[in-house]
């Protein structure tokens, strides 16, 4: 019989923009989805006569007759908004639009998503997209210098998570893991925001938490011009923001040629304001403090990103793609810290407590800076380039393809360190720890004309990872029940991997004289932090005069390389993954749909790095490991459409996550003088994981959801830091043998190195609820919208073991958040929106230390934000925002004890204003 292609494009009769998630019927029980461009596509359609139908939530239903022929029929629709009362129209907002284009991706999915998109994104006061995600239900987020940066996806900790750019894999910027850092993208710059909570075959496995995908800007089918314009006020530093961006996009040669383009730029001052504790056990059990900073920052992050997107429609059946973007964020920091340490004495006769030995130093970390501004630059960078195509190669055969490079930089140039420092042994420890969470050191013992300069330092920090990749995916139509829908997809991926990291240190003597801190010409004085008035940076040399020495003057300084400073943690790594999956979605029923898969990863990896002996560092060798594994990766999953709006979903899925670059480094280094060994593993195996989700969705007619869901993980070989504190010769021998053995002696020795555990299960729920309340008597009433999720999750680990061996028991996964909650309460008209937010993570254990008195926790957060816009015009808005109310820090602590604190960062709150004009 012959057959053909019904194609086309749903979009937005208001605002003329692609609608994705739109279902679409034909007469016949066939259906397909929209895109997220809203394109869609019916293959193998016998020749014939058709009604098609398209359904959105908030939008009408709307439908026209089709004559399918053996080529490509193309039908396109524009949708209007539906009424919310009886014989009234009450035209959605801005909030209430964008929410209807992420509800509808959402429930339309094959898997378990929560979906962002980019207007929703401009309803909450988040500059970059790490602020975004912590709203999402089941995700929290890790923060640096007041904004989020690594994120935690149902308890999994950054690493178990994967981040993807409209596809492709986003390397990393840091040199020991694979973690992506989400403040490097502005919100602004991004159309969708994608987490995947399961997974399909062909996805890449190595997603155990989740997999978010950003989805960059598409043209639309007319002309959009859009550009936004900011200020802003950081009382931290009575200091400012300015920035802004701007997107172009239309279609050009009588709509073939889509273009996009469009970039962002930030630069904000700011800082923080940090105290910083470690504690210890003397030998009769009595806690102290054996160190403790007071540091003080000062901050510019310039964040900049450009990117385009072009699409070339050659015909209805064949499109080619082209995606660039470019991002990278300059932190210009200086910091100044006091620091404070103690260390107790012992008779060696009668192990009585004799004294303390104790030291301050003070120490100003600057650097050569940015375009004459002197400062540490710290530079992230991420870039992508990737060219694709879709082609509809017959009636019922769809290939698509697409070849991706990638790249991520971290590069720190010139940083420098001033360090003077003052060391006195006292009978009586010099601290108050009454109140440990705000725990401090007496000052007055340490005048500042007894400092002495201690030492002189420069470092070039530079970690690079280049990923070239690239797939092909084919789909037909293979259904093996009559009148049912089936669709085969098959494809094969690869992925090229390399990464490095490069640091040079080298210590400076001065030859002549040098500044003393009571020079107060060069020294730069310091009051109260804001945390708490006992804490007072004080004097530092002056960080614009440690940024213009000239270090590389022989005749003023005398350098030398400090390779003990780097050496070890240099290293070379290649991966090669090659994967190949089959995934068979089948309608048994027409309201019920499986999703069967099978995916294979082959992993070949070679690591080289440096082997170092009793700090012999001139005749370090460099040593080279390769490995290679098969991970089979089956999936099935349920998607069942109890009525329109009901959706009940469950999913068995596998996922894996490779070890961090670091750990699998070939490294070994012997420090004698410390008894002190550390070592990489190239043995680790992957995590690998046994994923169980249900969920269920309930979607209101007039924009909105109610979701519960429950999930359990079971992780076999996850990974954690093993630190042994009575290593010996024979355990030396054992673990590195044909190696020369430097550990001897009586005293104990310390081995640190990563190791497998056994098992892990992580299990929780989570609730979410969102909906403008447009059942309510009145239309101020009605224009109130309520935002709301919870999440909680809980572990159990096995296989951990202490510093002496012995297992330990009722531990938790590191980074597993108990408690997550998201809420907000806004309004909103046709002119004006308002929003009030609120976001909590509950504490959680963040890395496992030698014993249970070194673990170190991630105490609760709890954010307030709150933002507002009005349109002045069709074409420009005001609005205003205001982040971090309640002045929440970044904060560790030590054992389980909340009140034993290990950090303490403040930041204060940022209040923008802008305008933002759209054409």
């Amino acid at each position: 019989q012959t057959s053909g292609v019904v194609s086309g494009n749903v979009v937005d009769a208001t605002e003329k923009r692609a609608m994705p998630g739109a279902v679409l019927r034909l007469s016949d029980s066939r259906y397909t989805i929209s895109d997220r461009n809203g394109h869609y596509e019916f293959l193998n359609v016998p020749a014939g006569d058709y009604i098609l139908a398209v359904e959105y939530i908030g939008y009408e239903t709307a439908s026209q007759p089709v004559t399918t022929t053996a080529g490509n029929t193309v039908v396109d629709f524009t949708l209007k908004e539906a009424p919310k009362t009886i014989g009234e129209v009450v035209v959605m907002g801005d909030m209430s639009r964008s929410q209807a284009k992420a509800l509808n991706t959402q429930r339309t999915g094959e898997r378990i998503t929560n979906i962002i998109s980019s207007d929703q994104m401009g309803r909450f006061p988040d500059s970059n997209i790490g602020d975004a995600l912590r709203r999402v239900p089941g995700v929290a987020m890790q923060g640096d210098q007041g904004e989020s940066r690594n994120i935690v996806i149902r308890g999994m900790a950054p690493q178990l998570n994967s981040v993807t750019l409209n596809g492709n894999r986003v390397p990393s910027a840091e040199g020991d893991n694979r973690n992506v850092q989400m403040d490097l993208f502005p919100a602004d710059m991004i159309q969708t925001v994608e987490v995947s909570k399961t997974l399909t075959a062909d996805m890449d496995a190595d997603a155990i938490g989740g997999s978010v995908n950003l989805v960059t800007r598409s043209a639309p089918v007319t002309r959009r011009i859009s550009a936004t314009l900011l200020g802003g006020y950081n009382p931290i530093r009575s200091s400012g923001t300015w920035g802004g961006s701007a997107v172009y996009s239309d279609r050009f040669f009588n709509k073939k040629l889509g273009v996009v383009v469009n970039g962002s730029y930030h630069n904000k001052k700011y800082g923080s304001d940090n105290v910083e504790a470690a504690w210890a056990q003397d030998k009769a059990g009595d806690i102290y403090m054996k160190e403790m900073d007071i540091r003080k920052y000062d901050v510019q992050r310039i964040r900049r990103s450009v990117g385009a997107n072009l699409d070339w429609k050659i015909n209805a059946g064949n499109t080619i793609t082209f995606d660039a973007m470019y991002n990278w964020r300059d932190d210009i920091e200086t910091r100044y810290r006091v620091r404070y340490k103690s260390e107790p004495k012992y008779d060696k006769k009668t192990g009585e407590l004799t004294s303390y030995k104790n030291s301050v130093s003070r120490q100003t970390k600057s650097g050569v800076g940015l375009n004459g501004t002197p400062g540490r630059l710290e530079r992230q960078a991420v870039q992508s380039y990737a060219l694709g195509g879709r082609h509809l190669v017959s009636p019922k055969f769809d290939l698509s393809w697409n070849v991706n490079f990638s790249r991520a930089i971290e590069h720190r140039p010139g940083e420098r360190y001033a360090n003077y420092e003052v060391k006195k042994e006292n009978s009586a420890i010099t601290q108050d720890i009454s109140d440990p969470s705000r725990p401090s050191f007496s000052q007055d013992w340490a005048p500042l004309d007894a400092f002495k300069l201690k030492s002189l330092s420069e470092n070039d920090n530079y970690t690079r990872e280049d990923e070239l990749a690239a797939r092909i995916d084919a789909r037909v139509p293979m259904s093996i029940i009559d009148g049912q829908k089936g669709r085969l997809r098959f494809g094969l991926r690869a992925r090229l991997k390399d990464k490095m990291r490069d640091n040079t240190f080298s210590e400076y003597k001065p030859l002549g004289d040098f500044p003393k801190l009571t020079d107060t010409d060069d020294t730069e004085n310091h009051g109260a932090l804001s945390i708490d008035s006992k804490y007072v940076p004080g004097t530092f040399y002056n960080q614009n005069d440690l940024s213009k020495l000239p270090l590389s003057d022989a005749s003023k300084f005398e350098g030398e390389l400090k390779p003990e400073e780097y050496l070890a943690a240099n290293y070379n790594a290649n991966e090669r993954i090659l994967a190949a999956y089959l995934r068979w979605d089948q309608n048994l029923t027409d309201k019920l749909v499986a999703t069967v898969g099978l995916r294979g990863e082959h992993t070949h990896t070679k690591y080289t790095g440096n082997r170092i002996i009793d700090e012999d560092y001139d005749n370090a060798t460099a040593e080279s490991r390769t490995g290679s594994y098969m991970n089979l990766l089956p999936s099935v999953s349920f998607k069942y459409d109890v009525r329109r709006n009901l959706i009940l979903r469950a999913a068995f899925t596998t996922a894996l996550s490779r070890p961090n670059y670091y750990d699998l480094v070939p490294f070994t280094n012997v420090v004698s003088e410390e008894n002190f060994v550390s070592a990489g593993n190239p043995d680790l195996k992957p995590t690998y994981s046994y994923n169980f989700d249900v969920m269920g969705e309930y979607y209101f007619k007039t924009v909105g959801i109610f979701s519960v869901g429950a999930f359990y993980k079971s992780l076999n070989n996850f990974i954690y830091k093993y630190s042994d504190m009575s290593y010996t010769a024979d355990k030396f021998a054992a673990d590195f043998p044909g190696q020369t053995n430097p550990v001897s002696g009586d005293e104990a020795w310390e081995f640190v190195r990563p190791m497998n555990g056994r098992n892990v299960a992580v299990y929780g729920f989570e609730v979410a609820f969102q909906r403008r309340l447009d059942f309510l008597p009145t239309q101020f009433l009605r224009n109130f919208g309520v935002y709301v999720n919870y999440t909680y999750t809980d572990s159990r680990a096995k296989g951990i073991r202490s510093a002496d061996g012995v297992e330990r028991i009722g531990l938790r996964l590191p980074g597993t958040a108990p408690h997550m909650l998201n809420t907000s309460l806004s309004w909103e008209n046709e002119r004006f929106s308002a929003r009030v937010s609120l976001n909590y993570s509950g504490s959680y254990l963040d890395e496992i230390g030698a014993d249970a008195f070194q673990d170190r926790y991630y105490d609760r957060q709890l954010f307030l934000d709150a933002n507002a816009s009005y349109r002045v015009t069709k074409w420009m808005r005001i609005f205003a925002e205001a982040n971090n109310l309640l002045n929440t820090p970044l904060r560790y602590y030590q054992s389980g004890v909340r009140d034993r604190v290990m950090q303490m960062e403040y930041y204060k709150p940022t209040f923008i204003a802008g305008l933002k004009f759209e054409f």
